[in-house]
């Protein structure tokens, strides 16, 4: 095996976590100044109409709350390995959060995350990611699917018969993936997933869900505090209703990070299109959404990630 010179290794990390770090900061530049859908002067008199100070704070809290309630996930679960405390699970999350950036559906957050524990931890914090993250995949599509029929029951956007057909392609997938449980691919089956899923204590379990769903009610909550404040005055369900199938279609469609807006937006602006809402307003709720949740986390990240100690990697 090469050795590498510790001088040679300290600067080629640096010149890794610079280019992460210029990195993140180029792509939110270049989404926000050169997004044509973007219309800054109706924002800015929408703004200036509408502007509260506690409106403002109480969608900035509800940004906070949602990657805290993140922060907290991570706390519950990475105890399995060994207990950290806030202020190092908040360093571990948006540190991940900065150097996923740039992978699709933020992948590079797992090696992130890892770098943080020794080598020999890493697959249990991988796999502890993958729960983290797996949690809120399920409630996205739960919620999801109930947004999306209640949605089509009032606006019959594909008909009942696709409706059937499509619950019993994923009834058959179900299925398949149950009785093939025991089908083994390089070590790896599903059963043996399960197993280790179980090898983690309930109330760990228990307190990834609840915090979960705490994190939804609060991320989707944003967007329709946000709609209200941009003077769309909609019944609730069918907002939340709404949301709640975006996200769900939007998640499903593999991307990254710095795209997410753009994703998010596209499926947006067909659904609440539907339901006459302005295009540019769903495309900048979108934007502010994505600002909100993922450009200032990654600002914070920024920080960490400069700050990283190599001595961490052992």
């Amino acid at each position: 095996m090469i050795s590498i010179p510790h001088k040679t290794k300290q600067f080629l990390v640096l010149l890794i976590k610079i280019l992460i770090v210029a990195g993140a900061f180029y792509f939110i530049y270049n989404q926000l100044a050169n997004n044509d859908q973007l219309d800054w002067q109706k924002f800015i008199v929408l703004f200036q109409k509408n502007q509260s100070f506690l409106g403002i704070s109480f969608i900035l809290l509800l940004s906070i709350l949602n990657r805290y309630f993140e922060i907290l996930k991570w706390k519950n679960l990475a105890q399995y390995i060994r207990k950290i405390s806030v202020s190092e699970s908040t360093k571990q999350v948006l540190a991940a959060l900065t150097a996923g950036l740039f992978t699709p559906n933020g992948v590079g957050e797992y090696a992130g995350k890892a770098l943080f524990f020794n080598k020999s931890e890493a697959k249990k914090v991988v796999f502890l990611n993958l729960i983290c993250n797996g949690i809120q995949m399920v409630l996205t599509v739960v919620f999801g699917i109930f947004g999306l029929l209640y949605f089509n029951a009032l606006y019959h956007v594909i008909t009942p018969k696709t409706v059937l057909i499509l619950f019993g392609i994923i009834f058959l997938l179900f299925g398949i993936l149950f009785f093939s449980k025991k089908i083994n691919i390089k070590g790896y089956s599903i059963e043996k997933l399960i197993h280790k899923i179980n090898e983690i204590p309930k109330p760990i379990h228990q307190r990834n869900i609840l915090l979960g769903i705490c994190r939804y009610l609060v991320f989707s909550h944003q967007y329709y505090f946000l709609f209200l404040a941009f003077d769309v005055h909609l019944p609730y369900l069918i907002l939340i209703a709404t949301i709640a199938s975006v996200y769900f279609l939007a998640s499903s469609l593999p991307t990254f990070q710095f795209l997410d807006f753009a994703v998010k937006g596209s499926v947006a602006i067909y659904f609440f299109g539907i339901l006459g809402v302005n295009e540019w307003i769903v495309v900048f709720i979108s934007t502010l959404m994505w600002f909100l949740n993922v450009v200032l986390p990654v600002i914070i990240g920024s920080y960490y990630v400069l700050n990283f100690k190599t001595k961490n990697i052992t």
